[in-house]
């Protein structure tokens, strides 16, 4: 049993809105071990939105439309609905009253046009709405083989309350006896592509498993997804997978409970009842921004520096005008001696430096863009790693440069403190 979502409106194709009602759904569905196949956001015109729900009828067992319910003319979804499966509508009484009484409650008469939320396909399962005024529907609809179209209203807190009290009971019923598990791993420190050759042939061909990778600035996931006859089936395979993954990734694995680099770089300090500091050039903050992102983190986090000009990195960390001068600040020597200087400003038991050519411009350093040097300076000793990203964007350079400061990190306190 597979379904599909659409998410109506037009304002669902702007910038500023997001599509999380599809989010909710596709987590309960997969619960119950209905793959979720598709989701699509279509705007207010009907011919497109009747397209769609044929489509998606032909291929999926259950159609979720979400929003569109409401009571104007661009509310399409029952219209569109009603065109694609080829039925009639016609005003519920009890719906009708329902609506009247809430308006009645909030001591308003019902505005003429909200008589159109009260328009039910026929054949349909009211879904109440204990949160608004559209109901809900839900419609069987048999062709050659049986389907599901069910429709939702758009905002989250109507639809979310309804597909819990009314959808879960009704597709429990109807859901296969199948379970859905994922394992996930976080890896960082190698490219997709080195990932990817690295356990391909572990997962390749394998029945009942889908494995999807995921990669954002430097940050993969390795997600094993697999459906089964039983839960402890859907477990056993996606962790083994997920294990026997581990085992050919090595220590470029960093999470397998969700955690990002961040948490676990902090779980660590806090383990060694340590401190860390930043000095940042290149980043402009960006380092110290995801480290204090994780609750907590005044525990383990000193403070930091941002040392953006030549004159702060030498008034603030010490950093000699001499070894500017010979060296550049984009350099090896740049980075250590901002690492220890910032180590030593804050009384901190590790630093972590990061200087470079974020572009697009190399603002005069001979150093090309997308050049970084990170320095991590520790009880032990000062190490200083060299990064090239050939990437002509300035926010992508920032973002891969704070990924690889943390994933030095997080290597050099396992060999330091221990796993």
């Amino acid at each position: 049993m597979n379904a599909e979502i659409i998410a109506v409106g037009s304002e669902m194709l702007t910038a500023g809105r997001l599509d999380t009602n599809s989010l909710f759904i596709t987590e309960h569905l997969n619960a119950l071990g209905i793959e979720v196949t598709a989701k699509h956001v279509i705007g207010d015109d009907t011919v497109r939105l009747v397209t769609a729900i044929e489509r998606a009828l032909a291929d999926s067992t259950i159609l979720f439309l979400s929003g569109g319910l409401g009571p104007t003319e661009d509310d399409l979804t029952r219209d569109a609905v009603a065109r694609a499966i080829g039925c009639t509508m016609s005003i519920d009484p009890g719906t009708l009253s329902a609506i009247e009484e809430r308006f009645l409650r909030m001591s308003r008469k019902m505005p003429e046009i909200n008589r159109r939320q009260a328009m039910i396909l026929d054949g349909a399962e009211i879904l109440s709405n204990d949160r608004g005024t559209a109901p809900g529907q839900w419609r069987v609809v048999n062709g050659q083989s049986r389907r599901f179209i069910v429709l939702l209203p758009g905002p989250p807190s109507e639809l979310k309350s309804m597909f819990t009290r009314e959808c879960l009971p009704r597709l429990e019923k109807i859901a296969p006896k199948a379970s859905i598990h994922t394992a996930v791993l976080r890896v960082t420190g190698i490219s997709e592509s080195q990932l990817d050759q690295t356990i391909a042939p572990l997962y390749v061909g394998v029945p009942h498993l889908e494995t999807t990778v995921l990669a954002h600035e430097g940050d993969l996931q390795v997600r094993f997804r697999a459906q089964c006859q039983t839960p402890q089936e859907a477990v056993a395979l996606s962790e083994e997978m997920a294990d026997r993954a581990s085992e050919l990734l090595g220590a470029n694995v960093y999470s397998r409970d969700g955690r990002t680099l961040e948490m676990v770089v902090g779980g660590r300090l806090v383990a060694a009842s340590a401190t860390v500091t930043v000095a940042e050039s290149a980043t402009g903050g960006g380092l110290a921004q995801r480290i204090t992102s994780v609750p907590g983190s005044s525990a383990w986090f000193a403070g930091g520096y941002i040392t953006y000009a030549r004159s702060t990195k030498t008034r603030l960390l010490g950093v000699p005008a001499d070894l500017l001068a010979q060296h550049g600040a984009v350099s090896k020597e740049a980075a250590a001696a901002m690492a220890e200087g910032a180590r030593r400003g804050v009384n901190a038991d590790w630093a972590v430096s990061i200087t470079g050519n974020a572009g697009p411009s190399t603002d005069g350093e001979e150093a090309p863009v997308g050049t970084m040097f990170i320095g991590i300076a520790g009880p032990d000793k000062t190490e200083v790693t060299h990064r090239l990203w050939p990437v002509n964007d300035r926010g992508r350079v920032r973002a891969f440069a704070s990924q690889a400061a943390l994933d030095l990190l997080n290597r050099r306190l396992i060999a330091h403190c221990g796993a």
